[in-house]
C-alpha cells in the first residue's frame, strides 16, 4: 500500500464581512470535537459529524446571526469542505467509497460518499415543510441541504443522501448528519489493500 506521506490534517481561517471561521481537523483522529459556532443546533450536528466520522474537529465561528444563521452555517461548511480536501492530499491509499444507513428513533437516513474529486450532491426524501422548520430556534431545516452542498462542493465529494422516514425534524436532521459522517468515515479510511490512488485515471 502507498499511503499518505504526511499527517492528514488541515487548519483554515476564513474571514468575510458576514463571518469569521477558524477550523482545524485531523482525519485520523478519534472523533474528539471542540465546536462553537454561535448556532447551537449546528454545534450539535458538527459534534455528531466529528464523533461518527472519527474526525477530530475544532471550530470557532462567529457571524451575522442577528440576521439569521444562514451565513455562519454556510461559511463554516465551506471551510469544513476545504479542510477535508486539503487534509486528504492526493487521496493515496483511501477506500474512496462509503455508505451508511442510520436510524434515530423514527427517522432513517442513508448516505453514500465517493471521494471522487467531482463535487455533486443528490439530496432527497425530506418531508414537505421540513425546510421551513426552525430547529433549536436558530437552524432552519433548509440549512441541512445547504450545509451538505457546501461541504460536497469544497471537499470535492460526490454525496447522495436520502431520508427514508421520519417525523421529528431534529431526528431527521441528526440522522442525515450521522449517516453522512459514517459514510465519510468509510470513504476516508486507509485501506491496506489499496495501492496508490484508487482510480483508473491515476488521480482523484
Amino acid at each position: 500500500m502507498t499511503g499518505p506521506a504526511s499527517p492528514r490534517t488541515a487548519s483554515i481561517t476564513r474571514e468575510t464581512s458576514e463571518s469569521h471561521i477558524q477550523l482545524e481537523l485531523d482525519l485520523d483522529g478519534r472523533g474528539a470535537s471542540d465546536i462553537e459556532t454561535t448556532v447551537p443546533f449546528f454545534d450539535h450536528m458538527l459534534t455528531a459529524f466529528a464523533k461518527h466520522s472519527l474526525t477530530d474537529l475544532r471550530v470557532r465561528a462567529t457571524g451575522d446571526t442577528h440576521i439569521d444563521a444562514h451565513h455562519t452555517v454556510e461559511d463554516t461548511s465551506i471551510v469544513l469542505g476545504q479542510a477535508i480536501r486539503q487534509a486528504l492530499g492526493d487521496k493515496s491509499g483511501i477506500a474512496r467509497y462509503g455508505d451508511a444507513l442510520v436510524p434515530l428513533d423514527e427517522a432513517l437516513a442513508q448516505a453514500v460518499v465517493d471521494i471522487s474529486g467531482r463535487p455533486y450532491l443528490v439530496h432527497t426524501g425530506e418531508p414537505a415543510g421540513f425546510e421551513h422548520h426552525l430547529i433549536g430556534g436558530h437552524f432552519t431545516g433548509s440549512l441541512v441541504r445547504h450545509s451538505f452542498e457546501a461541504i460536497s462542493i469544497h471537499a470535492g465529494l460526490t454525496v447522495h443522501v436520502r431520508v427514508l422516514g421520519g417525523r421529528d425534524p431534529h431526528h431527521i436532521a441528526e440522522a442525515e448528519y450521522k449517516a453522512l459522517a459514517r459514510a465519510f468515515r468509510q470513504a476516508k479510511a486507509l485501506d491496506p489493500l489499496v495501492d496508490g490512488i484508487p482510480s483508473t485515471k491515476g488521480a482523484l
